[in-house]
């Protein structure tokens, strides 16, 4: 069970909220606006002083009927946006803490801690099961914490071949597991070039493997998805790097 990955970003991660100085490393996500089921990714790092982006843009991909706000490291403002509920088709936006990479193969070139995927390990994303927001072994879990769950992890052996899983890593939105708040929030492959997804967010092969390279644990990472509009609202209290940089 990676109970880690998706149930904690309690006191060891809020320092991460609310002071630039101390989010060191930044993966952020823009679109256009709440119905759109695509941005742009841009990673930056904190130098102690500003924000320097790392590298170029990527075209990534999101839920497909857009974004909705989520349950991270900071509350969602009260300006009348989508809330995040399971089930929906929308990721959920924020700012969220980055948990623990997961793949088919057994070892990843990533410093974060790294899950290998067996066929019988699951995200349950049944509300009302206790494990609910978790990524579980099925073979030791209790059956009835784990029936009518739909999200195996080996999706190359359950869904036909599907590489999404092949690489991936954990995105933390709703670490309290609230029930009907939404689960199993990644950032994996795309199946195909633009397809989006049920709430996670997706890019393509060289896109992960260069943003599983350059995360680090001790970096204190942090995930922000945001349209635009809601971006230039927050962006000085959450301390992220000016709009005008994130276009």
């Amino acid at each position: 069970m990676i109970a880690t990955a998706l149930a904690g970003c309690a006191s060891t991660r809020a320092d991460r909220a609310g002071d630039g100085a101390t989010q060191l490393q930044l993966v952020l996500v823009t679109t256009a606006d709440w119905n759109a089921p695509q941005g742009q990714l841009r990673r930056y790092l904190f130098d102690g002083h500003r924000w320097l982006a790392v590298g170029d843009p990527a075209q990534v991909t999101i839920g497909r009927n857009g974004s909705a706000w989520g349950r991270g490291l900071r509350a969602a403002p009260d300006d009348g946006g989508p809330v995040k509920r399971e089930g929906d088709g929308r990721a959920p936006a924020g700012m969220f803490g980055i948990g623990t990479a997961f793949g088919y193969a057994e070892r990843a070139s990533t410093a974060l801690p790294y899950a290998a995927m067996t066929s019988s390990d699951y995200c349950i994303d049944v509300s009302d099961s206790p494990l609910y927001n978790q990524i579980v072994d099925a073979r030791k879990a209790d059956p009835e914490a784990v029936k009518g769950t739909t999200e195996p992890m080996r999706r190359d052996l359950h869904a036909g071949g599907d590489q999404r899983y092949r690489q991936g890593f954990v995105i933390e939105h709703n670490p309290g597991r609230l029930a009907g708040a939404g689960s199993c929030i990644f950032a994996h492959l795309w199946k195909a070039p633009g397809e989006t997804t049920a709430g996670c967010t997706a890019m393509d092969d060289a896109a992960m493997a260069e943003l599983l390279a350059w995360l680090r644990p001790q970096a204190r990472p942090v995930f922000v998805l945001l349209p635009r509009a809601q971006y230039a609202r927050v962006w000085r209290e959450w301390g992220l790097p000016a709009p005008e940089s994130a276009r």
